[in-house]
């Protein structure tokens, strides 16, 4: 009987996985949101882009920021340290 309790809480704990964090490698094309012609803007400060030239939908992301997980692909996601330095780019 008490193996009985022990699989049945082994099999609720196998239910608790942390979802992966970052993003999705393979989601979108790099193009699709032109996250592929910024790269030379990583490690510049956030101001350093000019934001005539991004595209209509931009998500700038700090540490410790809240992001949903809806995925489109034509917003471009920057991602920015501390200080507002540019870390990276990426499309979803």
């Amino acid at each position: 009987m008490n193996w009985v309790y022990i699989w049945a809480a082994a099999l609720g704990l196998a239910g608790c996985v942390a979802a992966p964090q970052g993003p999705v490698s393979g989601g979108a094309d790099q193009a699709s949101c032109g996250a592929a012609r910024l790269g030379g803007y990583v490690g510049q400060p956030r101001l350093a882009l000019d934001e005539q030239y991004l595209p209509q939908t931009v998500r700038f992301i700090r540490p410790g920021d809240a992001v949903t997980e809806d995925f489109s692909p034509s917003r471009l996601n920057v991602t920015l340290d501390r200080a507002d330095q540019i870390t990276g780019f990426w499309c979803g």
